[in-house]
């Protein structure tokens, strides 16, 4: 749910109208609106590149990944580590978007440590692979976009911690 959204329904269940700082909030939120759009339309070009350079990295930090009998043994199990990147890349870009964190934990942290828990896939491994996507994220942008997108990319490595 959108920054906007959100203050609307709380607002409209508590009978009332948005406070000062509500109004605030909407008004930081339409004032970044098109930097968060440059930011999304980056990572969504980006996406190969920073996936290529995450996944290099993280099977530098655990070769035994790759190596037989590992999580991302042979091309098709690679293949579905560098798909759930993507699928964390377009996360990171929905709560941009959003302002928001809620998309997130709705679509991407709710049951995720039982999923990879139940497919044998390690927690500290995926914690360990969504710092190697921020690092690489955080490379190709400037310091005022890295002030917005490390949040996100925070948020769902915590998630993954608790």
């Amino acid at each position: 749910m959108s920054l906007i959204s959100q203050i609307i329904l709380e607002a409209d269940n508590e009978l009332r109208y948005p406070s000062i700082g509500e109004l605030q909030s909407i008004q930081d939120y339409l004032t970044t609106g098109e930097q968060r759009i440059q930011i999304s339309s980056k990572l969504r070009d980006k996406e190969k590149e920073i996936i290529q350079k995450a996944s290099k990295t993280i099977f530098q930090i655990h070769p035994e990944y790759i190596a037989p009998g590992g999580n991302a043994e042979g091309a098709r199990k690679r293949s579905l580590c560098l798909r759930d990147y993507g699928w964390y890349l377009r996360l990171i870009t929905y709560g941009i978007l959003a302002s928001d964190k809620t998309s997130i934990e709705k679509i991407g942290i709710i049951g995720v440590r039982e999923m990879y828990n139940s497919l044998g896939v390690p927690i500290l491994g995926m914690i360990d692979a969504i710092e190697c996507l921020k690092k690489a994220t955080v490379e190709t942008l400037n310091n005022d976009e890295v002030g917005l997108v490390c949040p996100y990319f925070d948020f769902i490595i915590q998630g993954m911690s608790q």
